[in-house]
């Protein structure tokens, strides 16, 4: 056993202390993942007292009968209420589909996820997804395991290297533990967050993977999450058939990328209320497409089964397909929280099966039957969407255990990921960072090293917890940020108050008494927040800034705007001006 003065060194350094750490993110993960599938089935009963409402049809809720269908119209709007100020306030991150910011905290922020974005992430996904949102649970789950191997890195201290090993270890588990597929988790994390394929890293992503997998299976029984009917190769011929079906394919989850970020920037475009208030507002919307379309209400596995099993006709196979590109799409620009993963298979197996149909009908002799392209469509969409081959190809084998359907599989992925490589140059989860002016495949810009007291500057005079409304507004007057730090009775740091949000008081015909109650605590940097982190941070804030408090987060210290970080990255362009001048 090391010294007591070299021991962090010993837990960066020491390859056998990647065992453990595995194995416990691994564990943490897999438990994270029942106790989120959990949620999600509690607050599905909730709403509509069925496990899974989209397999059922447009049927009124058990709950609330009396309502009719028309619940449909109600439930995301209850669910948007509930989780957008939730989102909101603790964790900002936590929207979305998960996926990007875990790439993105591995390329550019050393690993680092807030801790508290785990249960953020499973609280706000799961009412999402309970209340109607069509999304998926895998891409939350990823964030959860990752968030949970980060901060197990941060709370020891280690270093960059290892931290976003233990993110991947984390989002390896993820998918391990919501597919029963250990294997396929693997290559998730090493194919699209860690994106190389060390050996040090494989065995360690493997191992928790593996643990995920064996909790997961242990508590919720050793079972697939779908029952997939089994297929073969009915003849080689058939083989060019399934090439066209990946180009096919692939031009679907492009599409499907477009079509995401098309409605995602249209909702921006549109709403111009606060953006707590923006899930429930939106929810409206969401329930009119349930309303005509109930099979999109949730996750959908029930329909996807229902696909590949041959229950449907080719005409509502397209009109599936294209409904859960608008459902997931709308989801995600209203705000909700959910993962992009599931609707990429759902899609894929719609448009599988419908090319399936017409195949088979064009040649009967030498063609198997529509549910195998379904099948075959689901691994192809994966792979062009995500551009990730490998963990499309191993998650289809491992959800059927069927290696006939290898060739197949990989001939039909292969050309679904060339196509989508040819049409865009962005995956569905790259384009979000692309959309950012953040590339994942490029290094991260060197910046000057400091840290967010290093650069500080005064922060606006605080007022006591007890102020009135007229001197919290005298105050903001005579500042032009817009804010001022509100500190309790000790001198302890409360949080802040908007000039906007006292504005709003004082025109309230029984305004509160006291500034306490109008008091919000924005994001606060730590005194030695790396410049990274300061400028993600910064993004959304810009003319207000961020408060900067010491570690224990009681003290205010300080005051940090994007023109303080630019004078530090560049003081020679503010030399310049100040020479100008």
């Amino acid at each position: 056993m090391p010294r007591r003065g070299n021991w962090r060194r010993w837990l960066n350094d020491s390859a056998s202390m990647l065992v453990p750490f595995a194995i416990v993110i691994g564990a943490l993960t897999g438990l994270g993942a029942v106790g989120f599938r959990w949620l999600i089935t509690a607050f599905t009963r909730m709403f509509t007292g069925y496990d899974d409402y989209s397999g059922l049809g447009r049927v009124p809720s058990a709950h609330w009968p009396w309502l009719g269908f028309w619940f449909l119209l109600l439930a995301p709007v209850i669910a948007g209420a509930v989780y957008g100020p939730i989102v909101h306030k603790f964790a900002p991150e936590a929207r979305g589909h998960g996926v990007p910011e875990v790439m993105y905290a591995v390329s550019h922020r050393g690993g680092r996820i807030a801790p508290q974005v785990s249960l953020v992430k499973a609280l706000a996904s799961a009412l999402c997804i309970g209340g109607g949102g069509s999304v998926g649970r895998e891409g939350p789950i990823v964030q959860i395991g990752s968030a949970a191997g980060s901060t197990i890195a941060q709370v020891l201290r280690l270093d960059t290297k290892r931290m976003r090993l233990l993110v991947a270890c984390g989002a390896a588990a993820g998918i391990s533990a919501t597919f029963n597929a250990p294997l396929a988790g693997a290559f998730f994390a090493m194919e699209l967050i860690l994106r190389d394929f060390a050996a040090e890293s494989f065995g360690a992503v493997v191992l928790s993977s593996v643990t995920a997998d064996v909790v997961g299976r242990a508590l919720l029984g050793d079972h697939p999450f779908l029952s997939l009917p089994m297929f073969a190769v009915r003849s080689p011929y058939e083989y060019l058939l399934y090439g066209a079906l990946g180009v096919a394919v692939g031009i679907v989850g492009v599409a499907f990328s477009k079509i995401l970020y098309l409605i995602e920037d249209a909702c921006d475009w549109v709403w111009r209320g606060p953006e707590w208030a923006r899930p429930a507002v939106g929810g409206l919307v969401l329930g009119v497409v349930l309303i005509a379309l109930p099979q999109m209400y949730g996750v959908g596995y029930p329909v996807l089964e229902n696909a590949v099993e041959g229950k449907y006709v080719i005409g509502m196979l397209l009109l599936l397909m294209v409904g859960k590109m608008v459902a997931t799409s709308l989801t995600i620009g209203i705000g909700g929280s959910g993962g992009v993963f599931a609707p990429t298979l759902f899609i894929g197996a719609m448009a599988g099966t419908a090319f399936g149909t017409v195949a088979h009908s064009a040649f009967p002799t030498i063609t198997e039957s529509a549910g195998a392209y379904g099948l075959i469509g689901m691994g192809a969409a994966l792979g062009g969407a995500t551009g990730a081959p490998i963990t499309a190809v191993v998650i289809l084998f491992e959800l059927t255990g069927e290696y006939s359907i290898i060739l197949p599989l990989m001939a039909a992925v292969v050309m679904a990921a060339g196509t989508g490589h040819l049409l865009s140059r962005e995956t569905i989860y790259t384009a979000k960072l692309w959309r950012r002016g953040v590339n994942v495949d490029a290094p991260s810009t060197t910046l000057p090293s400091f840290t967010a007291a290093d650069v500080a500057q005064p922060a606006p005079d605080p007022l006591p917890e007890r102020a009135s409304l007229k001197r919290a507004a005298a105050a903001l007057a005579s500042t032009s940020l817009g804010i001022v730090p509100i500190v309790g009775k000790d001198g302890d740091y409360l949080g802040c108050v908007t000039a906007q949000d006292v504005t709003q008081a004082l025109d309230d015909p029984d305004p509160p008494e006291r500034v306490a109650d109008l008091v919000l605590r924005p994001t606060a940097l730590a005194a030695d927040t790396q410049p990274h982190e300061i400028l993600a941070a910064l993004a959304g804030h810009g003319a207000t800034g961020l408060p900067v408090v010491d570690q224990d987060g009681a003290a205010l210290i300080g005051w940090l705007t994007y023109e303080t970080v630019l004078a530090r990255m560049h003081p020679e362009i503010t030399n310049e001006s100040d020479v100008a001048s």
